[in-house]
């Protein structure tokens, strides 16, 4: 029987076998800080910070903002119709004034609509305007929802992450002030929805991970013995793994919102089975490849893209159900075919959908190149107003309202460094964190380097918001950590300095992450760079 040299010394070694297991255990599923309800606390602080900076005048600006022309037009009609269906001409201005009225018809005619996005974020805007009628609250109400939970979910993730309650309620308070974070969560997009899921994967990813370690390390603590027969041939069966599950669950519903989650469930369980090899090198298995390539891999495969397939199927329940929706007669006009009518028709409509967007490179004035997004040089405005006649509160003869989707740059340029500093630590310790942080930026940015002509916007990094996020959180651990007391003190103040400049940005663009009405010379002020006009 093979036992890997360092295993063989931990288990016959000097210390003794009872302290060599206990590190080994502590090494796979080390100890929290603390534990209880009191770890919530934070969390949940925070998280009612980020609620209030979300909800407080929602409604606000009064009108259709950006693309919500488009979803929160297409959520009303999935109430309506369940599936979407194209509008009349004055349809921003009937949506206004709609209310509670949600079965009126009046704004749409009797086809249905071309869309290219997949129904499920549509259906979570279509939930607020249900509960609270079809007005700029009640589309945005969902969408909000989703971004104060992302808060409380980033929270408890990190301190998951690093054992820490301290940096898992500094990574919550930086996303909490971020403003592409505030401004996606108050406008009836789809890319807070896209985050939202992509954030609950991953946050069931690392759960997954220490729930299966910690069963290792129970089941191997009670002798030196039990580590020697589980490293045997390719390791033992990891067990049942509803954590990954639930995960592959959270990332299909992404792809049902978006496309561009595909990147994330692919990358995401490539790095679970790393995940797998690091817990199988850890308890000494001589093939820990070969032992997750023939163990987990058919399993992480199988689950992954038969879950993929329902859920995005039964995410076009409403075309599959009923007759109106776009193309869905297609197949009848064709040759007959094995495969059913209704997929056939779905498959044509997605060849479409999918022509539309690798060929959209039509010019837009907030365009932006991804090269650029980490310095925040193009943010996207999503709504503007010059106010000259004294109306909407403005107390001078000129006002602006905005809404401008534009990070805190004392986040993203923070983590310019804290960034390359984790590439940094990934590659000279091999610090599973890191790497998770570095797949979840890679996942949500390096794609769009190969549609570099395409018509595209910065407001996109709100799927990877939270890894950056992350990135930050993690690299003030570091800087905090294993400091001579002579020199602890300064570290905790720069860092306490550095939260307090994150706060005050927040405060002083605040106005125009909201679209609140202010004088144009205070506006003018807040625009730091020529190109964010």
């Amino acid at each position: 029987m093979w036992v890997s040299p360092t295993l063989r010394e931990r288990i016959s070694g000097a210390s003794g076998p009872e302290r060599s297991v206990a590190t080994i255990a502590e090494r796979l599923y080390p100890s929290f800080s603390s534990t209880g309800l009191r770890t919530w606390f934070a969390p949940i602080l925070v998280a009612l910070f980020a609620g209030v900076i979300r909800f407080v005048n929602l409604g606000t600006p009064n009108a259709v903002v950006f693309d919500e022309t488009y979803y929160a037009k297409d959520a009303w009609a999935l109430l309506r119709f369940g599936v979407e269906h194209k509008a009349v001409e004055e349809h921003d201005t009937i949506m206004l004034t709609a209310g509670d009225n949600w079965r009126n018809v009046a704004g749409f005619t009797s086809e249905g609509s071309f869309v290219v996005h997949p129904p499920t974020g549509k259906w979570v805007i279509a939930s607020g305007e249900y509960l609270f009628g079809v007005s700029p609250f009640g589309w945005r109400f969902a969408v909000a929802l989703l971004g104060t939970l992302s808060v409380l979910m980033i929270a408890r993730i990190v301190r998951r992450m690093t054992r820490s309650d301290l940096i898992g309620a500094i990574a919550g308070l930086l996303l909490a002030l971020d403003g592409i974070h505030i401004v996606l969560s108050r406008t009836a997009l789809l890319d807070m929805v896209l985050s939202a899921c992509v954030l609950a994967g991953f946050g069931a990813l690392v759960l997954d991970r220490d729930r299966t370690r910690r069963r290792l390390a129970s089941l191997g603590a009670k002798s030196g013995e039990s580590w020697t027969l589980m490293s045997q041939g390719f390791g033992p069966g990891l067990g049942g793994r509803p954590w990954r599950l639930l995960s592959i669950v959270f990332l299909a519903l992404a792809v049902s919102v978006k496309w561009s989650a595909l990147w994330f469930i692919a990358i995401f369980m490539l790095l679970s089975l790393f995940w797998d090899v690091s817990t199988r090198r850890t308890i000494g298995v001589k093939r820990p490849w070969l032992g997750t390539l023939a163990k987990s891999t058919p399993i992480v495969v199988a689950t992954s893209m038969g879950t993929l397939i329902v859920v995005y199927l039964l995410s076009w329940s409403g075309w599959f159900l009923g007759t109106t929706g776009w193309g869905r007669n297609w197949a009848a006009s064709q040759e007959p075919s094995i495969v059913p009518n209704a997929l056939r028709s779905l498959f044509d409509y997605h060849r479409q959908a999918w022509n539309f967007h690798v060929t959209l490179d039509s010019e837009h004035s907030y365009q932006s190149n991804p090269i650029s997004w980490p310095l925040m040089t193009r943010p996207t405005s999503f709504y503007y107003e010059s106010i000259k006649d004294g109306s909407l509160g403005c107390p001078t003869d000129h006002c602006a309202q905005e809404v401008l989707a534009l990070g805190n740059p004392l986040i993203w340029w923070a983590a310019l460094l804290a960034i390359p500093y984790q590439l940094w630590n990934w590659i000279t310790t091999r610090d599973w964190r890191s790497g998770a942080i570095l797949a979840g930026i890679a996942a949500g940015w390096l794609p769009w380097m190969l549609y570099l002509n395409r018509t595209i916007f910065t407001f996109y990094t709100v799927i990877y918001v939270p890894f950056v996020v992350m990135a930050v959180a993690l690299t003030i651990m570091k800087i905090l950590q294993r400091k001579p007391p002579q020199q602890q003190r300064v570290v905790v103040a720069l860092v306490a300095l550095y939260l307090i400049a994150v706060i005050a940005a927040a405060w002083w663009f605040y106005p125009i992450w909201t679209g609140e009405v202010i004088p144009y010379d205070q506006w003018r002020l807040r625009m730091w760079m020529p190109s964010w006009v």
